[in-house]
């Protein structure tokens, strides 16, 4: 009712002027509230955006615990040489060598297949060259395949695992490889876990200290670095660069050559025949 109506009277000219007042209230009300409840929902919105974006900042910084850095400037095992190879000789000991017989150089990774297919076949004619003094095998270990192992990058844990061993118990090193490969996971699986990796460790012969070390990640810490700069240097000095890499005194070896069961062996002892 209009406040402005003629026929009201004095008293009904202030009542609806207070109903319109009240209405006008209302109306007021109603659009703060759905203001603050538009306000409340973009603020929410803003903190539930903000919380994932600082989510996945630490998620990223916590998962990069490597940098740009040369091998040469990185932290190896003790037993490792210059190039970051760990060279095993006829004591079977990481960092021994033959004094003056051919070098195998194996750059290999504990994930990818046709590593293990590299182990099966010649596995038994290289701990022969090396316990006759017939050769130095220099291992390798690189982490090309860590994105196929379902986000838990096998590849990068359980190459820094060798390298722990290689440097706190060399003793038990060319066993826990070999180890690795015996019980080698299938590609796009997630591969062993850091206790499984440990187990191993302590059944090629480690104390039970360096297992825990890497049950906990310690292992990963010290060496991740290592096993990145180590992949890093060979795949920027190698076209395609895939393992396994297999050379004999610096003279690449194809599939073509160590798939064939012996093969291998002989290219050794033509080596050592030249030299």
């Amino acid at each position: 009712m209009s406040t402005k109506n003629p026929n009201m009277t004095k008293a009904q000219r202030r009542e609806a002027a207070r109903a319109e007042a009240l209405a006008l209230r209302e109306k007021e009300q109603q659009r703060d509230k759905r203001n603050r409840i538009i306000t409340l929902s973009v603020l929410a919105a803003a903190l539930v955006a903000l919380a994932v974006v600082v989510w996945f900042i630490l998620r990223e910084g916590e998962k990069k615990t490597v940098d740009e850095v040369p091998l040469s400037e990185v932290s190896m095992p003790a037993t490792a040489q210059d190039d970051g190879g760990i060279p095993v000789g006829a004591d079977r000991v990481a960092g021994s060598t033959n004094e003056g017989a051919p070098v195998v150089d194996v750059y290999l990774d504990y994930m990818c297949p046709v590593c293990g297919q590299f182990e099966q076949i010649n596995a038994a004619d290289i701990d022969t060259m090396i316990d006759d003094g017939d050769a130095t095998v220099v291992y390798h270990p690189v982490t090309i395949l860590d994105r196929l192992s379902q986000g838990t990058e096998y590849s990068t844990r359980s190459a820094a695992a060798s390298a722990y061993v290689a440097d706190q118990a060399p003793e038990a090193f060319a066993e826990y490889n070999a180890l690795l490969f015996a019980n080698q996971p299938a590609e796009n699986s997630e591969g062993l876990t850091d206790e499984q990796l440990a187990s191993y460790a302590e059944e090629a012969g480690a104390d039970s200290s360096i297992a825990d070390a890497i049950a906990d990640g310690t292992a990963r810490t010290t060496f991740g670095q290592y096993v990145y700069s180590a992949t890093k240097e060979i795949s920027d000095s190698v076209d395609r660069f895939g393992t396994p890499y297999v050379l004999v005194d610096g003279e690449v070896i194809g599939i073509q050559t160590w798939s064939e069961p012996g093969a291998l062996a002989d290219t050794v002892a033509a080596a050592s025949s030249e030299g």
